[in-house]
């Protein structure tokens, strides 16, 4: 009798000790903070994996949120809001108890990686051979659209004159033009095997894989992509 009153007394503090346990607890700044840079952290190496940088590297800072964080029941989770831009990204704490908060937070990463750099001064219209450009580590943090992958940039053109060191960019490289309007051209069909090819006229200039206006030797306009040198393929 006498353990039986101990156990019936004893059972309401292991309740409360257990509903105590379960109670909502806060959640601190800086425990999200580094849940965010785990995140970010993350969402970089698929943004490196994608852009094929080479050995990149990250720092990500987290700017803080000062409104006060409310207690969490469960383990708080960070979703991606928007990672377009790697350099500055934003994701989303979120507390999954029934009605729970949810907190924005903004990311600065520093990135770099070895990328295509100008190995010598380029002058404007200089088509790239694999002399004229080197990999270099540079900050690319406002530099998404450099090249990490040196045969990219081969044969292409530059729009402009770069200067040795410089980081090529997309926007400062241009597909060579192999095809002046007005050029005699070959049109070569390959399918199957067979090839078949007939004089043509070009009506546009372009480089190669554009798409430019033909007309073939009955006369016919025809659209056709640019392949060589005074060559194109019929389009469709």
């Amino acid at each position: 009798m006498f353990n039986k009153r101990i156990v019936l007394r004893f059972f309401p503090l292991l309740l409360i000790g257990t509903i105590k346990f379960s109670v909502a607890a806060p959640v601190t700044s800086e425990q999200l903070v580094v849940q965010v840079q785990q995140v970010a952290q993350e969402q970089l190496k698929r943004h490196a994996s994608l852009a094929n940088w080479v050995d990149a590297q990250f720092t990500v800072e987290v700017v803080r949120n000062t409104r006060p964080i409310g207690a969490c029941a469960q383990p708080p989770r960070v979703e991606p809001a928007d990672v377009r831009t790697p350099a500055r990204m934003r994701f989303v704490a979120i507390c999954p108890d029934q009605g729970g908060w949810r907190y924005e937070f903004v990311t600065r990463a520093k990135i770099s990686a070895k990328v295509a750099v100008a190995a010598t001064d380029l002058p404007t219209g200089k088509t790239l051979s694999p002399e004229d450009v080197l990999l270099e580590r540079h900050d690319i943090s406002g530099m998404p659209d450099s090249f990490s992958d040196l045969t990219m940039v081969q044969d292409l053109a530059t729009r402009r004159t770069i200067r040795a060191g410089d980081v090529l960019r997309q926007n400062m490289l241009v597909a060579p033009t192999l095809v002046k309007r007005g050029d005699a051209v070959r049109i070569v069909a390959k399918r199957e095997g067979i090839e078949v090819s007939m004089a043509g006229e070009a009506l546009d200039g372009g480089g190669r894989g554009t798409s430019i206006r033909v007309k073939n030797a009955s006369g016919v306009t025809i659209r056709a992509r640019v392949t060589d040198i005074g060559q194109v393929e019929p389009a469709e």
